[in-house]
């Protein structure tokens, strides 16, 4: 991390089901920042993860990582986030170390597995398949993933889901040193987390009018 990054997006407007989601929405992380994404079920807090992700490309408006569109540079955009949603991406059949070093190596050749194992308290559970985990044990595993393969920017939607008050801190202490360390997060929680100075978003600002589509 050694040039200033800048994360951003411009009149993002989100049209799914029949109805505008959210619409008119603008955002920006640097080094080092947080945004908290706030708001009710349903009002695109996940969605706009997603395009923040690729995954979903914004009705209107676009997204950009310093002077380039991520839609125009996908690949690079793909290796400079991770990405942590609401399903926990645990193969059953795999350990819990496999199950983080397929998805840590999309990033990175040599991930550091064991280290993150040991920073979520599941290094016990290295060689435990992933259908003899519990929900909070999963959630540990997903999350471990982010610290195997340094990146630039997390992606998190409700990280704390599952987690008993140990995990909740140990997602604290990553995520306050990634920021220490000049990387970005953003995350829909309602817990500090470590984002203490962020930036505070709140998608209930920017919902549009249901429309009927024949």
């Amino acid at each position: 991390m050694d040039r200033m990054n800048r994360f951003f997006g411009d009149n993002l407007t989100c049209f799914r089901g029949g109805r505008f989601v959210f619409a008119g929405l603008s955002f920006a992380v640097e080094e080092g920042g947080a945004l908290v994404l706030r708001g009710p079920n349903g009002s695109g807090k996940s969605s706009l993860l997603r395009m923040m992700a690729g995954l979903l490309p914004p009705s209107a408006g676009a997204l950009a990582w310093d002077d380039g569109r991520i839609d125009e540079e996908p690949e690079a955009h793909h290796e400079r986030f991770h990405y942590v949603g609401h399903a926990d991406a645990v193969k059953p059949v795999l350990t819990v170390a496999e199950n983080v070093e397929f998805w840590a190596r999309l990033r990175t050749p040599e991930p550091d597995t064991r280290a993150a194992l040991e920073a979520f308290g599941i290094d016990r559970l290295a060689d435990v398949p992933g259908r003899f985990l519990s929900a909070g044990q999963k959630r540990r595993v997903n999350l471990a993933r982010v610290l195997a393969a340094p990146v630039r920017l997390w992606l998190l939607d409700e990280p704390a889901t599952a987690l008993d008050a140990d995990a909740v801190r140990a997602v604290e202490a990553a995520i306050a040193a990634h920021r220490a360390r000049g990387g970005m997060v953003v995350a829909s929680t309602h817990q500090a987390l470590g984002l203490d100075g962020g930036d505070v978003l709140d998608l209930a600002d920017f919902q549009g009018e249901d429309l009927d589509i024949d």
